[in-house]
């Protein structure tokens, strides 16, 4: 160790670099442990055998959902078991930065509500550590900085205070920061720290004095449920009944999650994390900021007169590999890697140069573990009922655990939480997700996403050809720049090599990786405008294979009867009809955007966001009748999915098929099992998602290259082109329809977004959310779906919307956008968003068409405010269809879209 560490010095020709102290061996880690209390907390009583709620982890996060448990009244229900000693785990040997600024408006409110707890606890007279030190952010370039200003303007919905400074201003707040290299940054006076062992305890014994019992020395064995929902734990010390089950078990919640059966998935794989601990560090102020140098990846944070540095390395080490985690302190600890850290340790004494003149205690390689998208994992698992997970915190734990604790319980009591979590829960993953080999492969770039520069449509480099249509090589052939979503590989955009004149980023790679690396004009826009012109004005054929295809069928109508249950829109139409419904939850929100195919009188087949592909269908499952007369078939990996959009599809398709396409035998909006080419039984729908004139195959798949080639030979002479995702999806911006996901979520409801026409008020059936939905149209809405076209935005030269980005109305803030891209038509940045009507007290009011339409609008692109016209309905734009199709699109259009 130590002759690595000397080599490694001299390397850095570090002339003032101490000796580093005799402190990194297994005795002196656990004579640190007693010293931080870590022995025996509780008397255990007698072990109890029936319990509402039991917790398993007692780290800093089971010891904020059992604080909030307690809270609400549950704390004699709820009991904690953990295997080791509480806080053992990560909780113990984080740094405790507590930061309020987080990539999403969700997880800023859990950040917030975590500060908020601290705050109070303090106030209390109970230690937390909390230090309301501020922190300071570093920018070295300009995206840096535009990143930063986007920041600022966000930070009025956000309710956080923040500031850009120069660096003149960086090194008053700082002086121990070198400068001389930065542009700016952005100082938070409300963020701090707190020492995550120590809240951790606080937690513990105010939910212990609220009647949770806690048991150390126990380890879970088995989760067992009855019909798919929890009923009871075993441990190594009895077992227990219970109704619901939380797994905060941190590093172990993966392995936790293999005790169940079926089993659960927790995406989770721990990576080497390093942490370097000085002596006293001269003239360092008790009230010093965290200094976060993100380009550098490292941070910094004062602690009793002394430096605590980390960081976020670019590619990381895996650890435990073999998936056996240990359960001491001792035997988590990993030996230093030098030649590893090195890489961190030379950012941080360029920063701080001082830093050579001090020594050093320890270098402290203690794991954490990360989720393969670098997100927190929340919310009840798919697979069972009231087996909720709160774990892959990433090392910022105490920073999640106030407010992922609050949300968790409530979810437990109440069943719903204020805060809409959808993109940290669980079901945003499939099965893939939770392999080792992918896990480890994935985890190597994740943790850099916390400081990396995060350009829009970020891609993965890991884990990557997963999931491919059979369409796939001649894709690729065609110059396909692949993005990837839920591990399907789908065109970005296409291509030619001799147009390709970034960087590789492997020269090894077969295939194209989709990027963008600028906020502003990005690299893809030619090959893209040309995409959209084909979908516009001749053919596009897009893969639409990633999106969710499930069947359902009954022997009698009993399919019918759920599906109205369960869906908005009146789905008892005729056989061969497509019917776009939402499904709702309980507070009128979308729980699932889907369209229904009705193929047979007791046949649909469901097309929903690719993203959907695990939420929606543990949706409908949760909601099967008990009988089993319903089926559910998830048939998304059976059948490739080929839409071809624009003017000239109709004539293309019926040189391949035998069928009549007029559209008095195949209507817009309906389905037909037609034969293509030599291959039968085809799925096509007369519809493309995105407002063309078109048509979307769905074949199986053992037909899917011959249809396709047929396609392409058969097009050739409509000049037939590929587009990607972003072509098409510059295609929905423009006909302001709306993404799951993105505009519509589990709060918003169909009268907010425009489409109380897909409501079935009219109709005496119950389904979910209709006496929300009901209850809403009474009183009207406090928000409205809207699109703005941006004016004396300059495409060439200023920074583009990529969205959140704040509305304002008459100079005042309304909302903020959601989804944006480059309208080709408009030739204008255009944005979707929600507005509100906000008054001078803070409280919302109705928001009425008058006052939509009276407005004049602005939107805040990182700190520059636009004018912008403001859209109410759907616009029609030009079309290049045969005179007799037009009328007959238009009028279906102006139902399907009218607001």
């Amino acid at each position: 160790m130590w002759h690595n560490t000397s080599s490694y010095c001299k390397k850095l020709n570090m002339v003032h670099w101490r000796t580093l102290l005799k402190s990194q061996n297994k005795s002196n880690i656990l004579g640190w442990q007693v010293v931080r209390g870590l022995t025996s907390l509780y008397e255990d009583p007698i072990f109890p055998k029936d319990k509402q709620v039991v917790i398993c982890g007692g780290g800093i996060m089971g010891a904020a959902v059992a604080y909030h448990l307690a809270a609400l009244g549950l704390g004699p229900n709820t009991v904690i078991l953990e295997s080791g000693r509480i806080g053992e785990g990560a909780t113990w040997q984080t740094s405790g930065l507590v930061g309020a600024f987080k990539p999403s408006f969700p997880q800023v409110k859990l950040a917030q509500d975590s500060i908020a707890l601290y705050k109070d606890l303090e106030k209390k007279g109970l230690t937390t550590g909390w230090k309301q030190c501020g922190s300071l952010c570093l920018a070295r370039t300009r995206d840096r900085m535009t990143v930063f200003r986007r920041m600022k303007a966000q930070a009025v919905c956000r309710d956080i205070e923040c500031h850009l400074v120069t660096p003149s201003e960086v090194q008053e707040l700082c002086p121990l920061l070198r400068v001389d290299d930065l542009i700016g940054g952005i100082w938070i006076p409300g963020d701090g720290v707190t020492d995550p062992y120590q809240t951790c305890l606080t937690l513990i014994d105010e939910a212990r004095k609220k009647g949770v019992q806690i048991f150390e020395k126990c380890q879970i064995t088995k989760v067992i449920n009855e019909n798919l929902s929890v009923s009871s734990v075993e441990t190594t010390r009895g077992n227990i009944k219970c109704e619901h089950f939380v797994n905060c078990a941190g590093f172990w919640a993966r392995n936790v999650g293999k005790l169940s059966d079926p089993q659960v998935k927790v995406p989770l794989h721990p990576v080497e994390h390093y942490y370097l601990h000085t002596k006293k560090f001269p003239n360092l102020h008790p009230m010093t900021p965290v200094i976060r140098d993100l380009d550098g990846f490292i941070y910094f944070r004062e602690n009793n007169g002394r430096l605590v540095a980390g960081g976020f390395e670019p590619i990381a080490k895996p650890a435990y590999e073999d998936g056996t985690i240990p359960e001491s302190i001792a035997g988590r600890i990993l030996p230093e890697d030098w030649d590893h850290f090195h890489v961190l340790f030379e950012q941080m004494l360029h920063r701080i140069p001082s830093m050579g003149d001090v020594e050093l205690v320890k270098l402290c390689n203690c794991p954490e573990a990360f989720s393969p998208d670098c997100k927190w994992i929340v919310g009840e698992a798919p697979e069972i009922r009231n087996y909720y997970i709160a774990a892959g915190m990433k090392t910022i734990g105490v920073s999640a655990a106030g407010g992922v604790g609050r949300a968790t319980a409530e979810l437990i009591v109440n069943g719903a939480t204020p805060v809409d979590m959808y993109e940290l829960d669980v079901s945003r993953f499939l099965g893939l997700h939770n392999n080792r080999k992918f896990l480890r492969d994935r985890v190597k770039e994740v943790p850099s996403m916390h400081y990396a520069l995060q350009y829009p449509h970020l891609e993965f480099m890991t884990g990557r050809n997963l999931r491919m249509s059979p369409i796939y090589p001649k894709l690729k052939e065609a110059g396909a720049v692949f993005g990837q979503v839920m591990g399907y590989e789908r065109p970005s955009w296409f291509q030619s090599d001799k147009d390709d004149d970034r960087d590789p980023i492997d020269e090894s790679r077969q295939y194209k990786i989709a990027y963008t690396n600028t906020f502003g004009k990005p690299p893809w826009f030619d090959p893209v405008a040309q995409e959209y012109a084909a979908c516009r004005e001749t053919i596009g054929l897009s893969d639409y294979s990633s999106f969710t295809k499930i069947d359902l069928w009954s022997n009698g109508t009993e399919v019918v009867d759920l599906l109205q249950y369960l869906c908005s829109n009146d789905v008892d139409v005729p056989v061969g009809s497509i019917i776009h419904t939402g499904m709702q939850n309980h507070r009128g929100g979308y729980e699932n955007d889907c369209s229904l195919a009705r193929i047979a009188h007791n046949h649909y087949m469901m097309i929903a966001p690719t993203i959907q592909q695990t939420r929606c269908k543990h949706w409908i499952n949760r909601h099967l009748p008990a009988d089993g007369s319903v089926a559910v078939s998830d048939v998304t990996s059976a059948y490739t999915a080929i839409c071809i959009m624009g003017p000239a599809t109709k004539p293309l398709l019926a040189e391949l098929t035998d069928t009549d396409l007029s559209p008095k035998n195949f209507p817009f909006f309906t389905f037909k099992e037609l034969d293509v080419g030599l291959a039968n039984g085809i799925r096509t729908m007369n519809l493309t998602h995105t407002g063309e004139l078109g048509y979307v195959l769905y074949i199986p798949n053992e037909f899917a290259l011959h249809v396709y080639t047929r396609l392409i030979e058969a097009g050739a002479k409509y000049g037939i082109k590929h587009a990607g995702y972003y072509a098409t999806r510059a295609l929905r911006v423009e006909k302001f329809y709306a993404f799951w996901g993105q505009d519509l979520d589990t709060f918003t409801t169909p009268l907010e977004c425009g489409r109380a026409w897909r409501v079935k008020f009219n109709k005496d059936i119950e389904f979910i959310g209709r006496d929300a939905l009901l209850k809403q149209r009474e009183i009207g809405v406090k928000r409205r779906y809207v699109q703005l076209l941006l004016i004396d935005h300059d495409c060439d030269f200023d920074t583009w919307c990529w969205g959140n980005e704040p509305i304002y109305r008459n100079g005042k803030y309304c909302g903020m956008t959601t989804t944006t891209g480059y309208g080709f038509t408009f030739k204008s940045q255009v944005c979707l968003g929600f507005i509100q009507n906000i008054d001078d007290k803070g409280t919302l009011q109705q928001v009425t068409k008058d006052y939509v339409l009276s407005g004049d609008y602005e939107v805040d692109v990182a700190g520059i405010r636009y004018r912008a016209k403001c859209h109410l309905h759907s616009p029609n734009l030009p079309t290049k269809f045969p005179d007799k199709e037009r009328d007959s699109y238009h009028a279906t259009r102006e139902q399907l879209t009218s607001r």
